[in-house]
């Protein structure tokens, strides 16, 4: 039921005060008040010169930072911050957590918890910095910075770095097929642009009205004159220029193949693929027995779809190898927040595939009586055919040359 204001505001004191804490945010506005600020967040930091209170707040533009000493510093902070008139105060400390919501009459809702923490807060911020993109920048209050979107925006960012080269420099193209709701797409350019590096980035998505709600996302953070969106297919939306770098995270079934067949045609020097769900080599699986003597591998359905995901993975792989790709399959973020942790990373090198290479694609898609969309879309690749930069690769066998990939001012040593 709801309690008195003050003292549930002073109990959210204590704790900020308190040499227990974790973390705290402040976000929302009471019923005709709006705060300072649109958000804020604290948390102890370990500094050289000792412990302070670090206060993060982000005024719908850029987010502000300081670090506050115990004592009368940091309670004229934490004064000043419970006197604006937020609607919501979230306080975790290291035994329990206390979330308090006013009330459109003004009383406070709170919610008591105690939580058994397995794990000591991280406070050494002398230390290198967890995260590639600070877990204060205002693209986390702009599509909500829970701890789980940080890890996973922080683990892309991580494959996207390893991906890249360390001395790029210049300006880098970015499409991202399939952006949805892009927040994978912004954070790459924040990432990116923090490198020093002139990006532009375009996404891709099919839907009008994620078009625009990303188009606004983008006035929002103030780099609409870089990033926009277009709606669209993934094989057939107007991109002006070839990309530098192709991102398709997440596209459903064929999707990712149908924007993997695009970074081909393009050219693409980087690729990051994401695959989502596989059911084109599952259906084709059913109709066909296995050959000797992999029946066990799907005579079950379960087993079989599961197979079907690593078979199509691996043809795809295969197929950019011999499109002219080096390719790693590695995990993209820990299995416990998405199942769909599987990345595609390519780098285009011109280099055909080898001989054997060929040959031991053509003997799996032979014996498993399969045919991926990848080559449906590409073409069967053979030797002979030229890559886009001109040397041997695999192109379609038909004899269709790939996109002409226009000359990129990136510059890598």
């Amino acid at each position: 039921m709801p309690e008195s204001l003050d003292e549930a505001l002073a109990e959210v004191r204590s704790l900020l005060l308190g040499p227990d804490l974790s973390r705290a945010v402040a976000a929302g506005r009471r019923r005709g008040r709006t705060p300072a600020v649109v958000r804020a967040e604290l948390r102890p930091v370990t500094l050289k010169a000792g412990p302070r209170l670090q206060i993060a707040t982000f005024d719908g533009a850029r987010p502000h930072t300081r670090n506050v000493a115990a004592g009368a510093e940091a309670d004229a902070a934490v004064d000043a911050l419970l006197a604006e008139p937020f609607g919501n105060w979230h306080v975790e400390t290291a035994g329990a957590t206390l979330q308090v919501r006013i009330t459109k009459k003004g009383a406070a809702q709170v919610h008591r918890a105690t939580v058994d923490r397995d794990r000591t807060p991280e406070t050494e911020h002398d230390r290198a910095k967890e995260y590639l993109l600070d877990p204060g920048d205002p693209l986390f209050a702009a599509v909500g910075g829970n701890a789980a979107k940080r890890r996973q925006v922080d683990a892309f960012l991580r494959a996207l770095a390893a991906t890249l080269p360390a001395e790029l420099t210049g300006r880098l193209r970015v499409v991202d097929l399939g952006c949805g709701n892009a927040y994978l797409s912004f954070a790459a350019y924040r990432y990116l642009t923090g490198r020093g590096l002139e990006v532009d980035l375009v996404g891709v998505d099919v839907r009008e009205d994620q078009r625009r709600r990303n188009s606004a996302l983008a006035e929002q953070l103030g780099c609409a004159d870089r990033v926009r969106f277009v709606a669209g297919t993934i094989r057939d939306a107007e991109v002006a220029e070839p990309p530098d770098l192709v991102l398709a995270l997440h596209a459903c079934d064929t999707a990712t193949d149908d924007a993997l067949a695009r970074a081909v045609r393009w050219g693409a020097r980087w690729v990051l693929a994401a695959p989502c769900c596989h059911h084109d080599l599952a259906a084709q699986l059913r109709h066909h027995p296995a050959p000797d003597p992999y029946d066990p591998l799907t005579r079950h359905g379960i087993l079989r779809e599961r197979f079907a995901d690593v078979l199509t993975d691996s043809l795809r792989a295969a197929l950019l190898r011999l499109h002219g790709y080096r390719v790693d399959v590695v995990e993209f973020v820990d299995s416990r927040h998405t199942p769909r942790n599987l990345l595609i990373r390519a780098r285009r090198t011109g280099s055909a595939g080898t001989p054997e290479q060929h040959a031991d694609y053509r003997r799996l898609v032979t014996d498993w009586r399969v045919t991926p969309a990848l080559e449906r879309l590409l073409g069967a690749p053979t030797s002979a055919d030229p890559a886009p930069d001109g040397s041997s690769s695999g192109v379609p066998s038909s004899g269709a040359p790939s996109t002409a990939v226009a000359s990129s001012p990136i510059e890598a040593a």
